[in-house]
């Protein structure tokens, strides 16, 4: 059997070329890429090696060898060029999401990572269905790339933004960081070969923005943030699970936790409100 990285790889390819097929090289079979199923418009239901439909249509509880291959909700991805950014559903990338809209340089396209198996979106704890809720209300297409043992993070967002890439040019790659250097560097270190293949670059809308103007950005957009994960250890007994995240929250926080909970002592979802 054909280890799934090399399987990705061989489909990146593949599509990067244009095929609509590739040869697996355990069994000689030929391969259907997300070019071709994406000729048929929806999901066929047979739970498909690269279905970019997510197994939309596979029937619930049917078995099926082949986790799923990034896909794209509330879409389609516009045409021309986009700007993608990794959205965690949280408040940091709510608020990064404000400012690559007041930039205006061009339609953003979202991607969140999930855990296959569970459908949570780790570090948040929050569902991929409160995901899909969330990005239809904003009225931005997402594309979900779903996570499993095997392939390497940098391989399974490489097939994320091909996604992306197949329908537009992506100009930026858009984070919601703060202020931490080292999560910064590692995205330059592993994240910039993927841009460089794209003819795209990292970007950093909300990077080193005051924490007072992010709280007041976060007021004036009217949306209910809540907290969706929390360290116990770090935080004690302030901060619980469905808390409001606001200026009360902030100011029963202990003082060695950051105001925003960016060394991981909490996660928030962002709640909008459907147009």
């Amino acid at each position: 059997m054909t280890d799934r990285a090399t399987i990705d790889a061989l489909h990146a390819a593949a599509c990067a070329g244009g095929a609509m097929s590739y040869r697996d090289p355990a069994t000689g079979y030929s391969v259907f890429t997300a070019l071709a199923h994406e000729r048929r418009g929806t999901c066929c239901g047979c739970g498909c090696r690269h279905c970019p439909f997510g197994h939309t249509n596979v029937p619930e509880g049917t078995p099926t060898s082949n986790p799923r291959d990034p896909f794209v909700a509330n879409g389609p991805v516009p045409a021309g060029e986009v700007d993608v950014l990794f959205w965690s559903g949280g408040k940091d990338s709510f608020l990064a999401l404000r400012a690559l809209r007041r930039e205006d340089a061009r339609p953003v396209v979202l991607m969140t990572t999930f855990e296959d198996a569970t459908e949570i979106v780790a570090h948040q704890q929050v569902r991929l269905a409160d995901i899909e809720r969330q990005v239809t209300a904003l009225g931005v297409p997402c594309v979900l790339v779903p996570l499993f043992a095997g392939p390497s993070y940098e391989a399974r967002i490489q097939l994320g933004l091909l996604a992306v890439q197949r329908r537009a040019r992506i100009v930026r790659i858009a984070f919601g960081d703060l202020h931490l250097e080292h999560i910064r560097q590692w995205r330059e270190d592993r994240l910039a070969p993927l841009a460089d293949g794209l003819g795209a670059a990292l970007h950093y809308p909300i990077w080193q923005v005051p924490y007072d103007a992010l709280a007041d950005d976060l007021r004036a957009a009217g949306v209910a943030c809540r907290v969706s994960a929390v360290d116990v250890d770090r935080v004690g007994g302030a901060v619980a699970i469905g808390d409001l995240y606001g200026p009360e929250l902030r100011a029963r926080l202990p003082a060695d936790v950051d105001a925003f909970g960016e060394n991981g002592e909490f996660h928030t979802y962002v709640e909008v409100a459907a147009p």
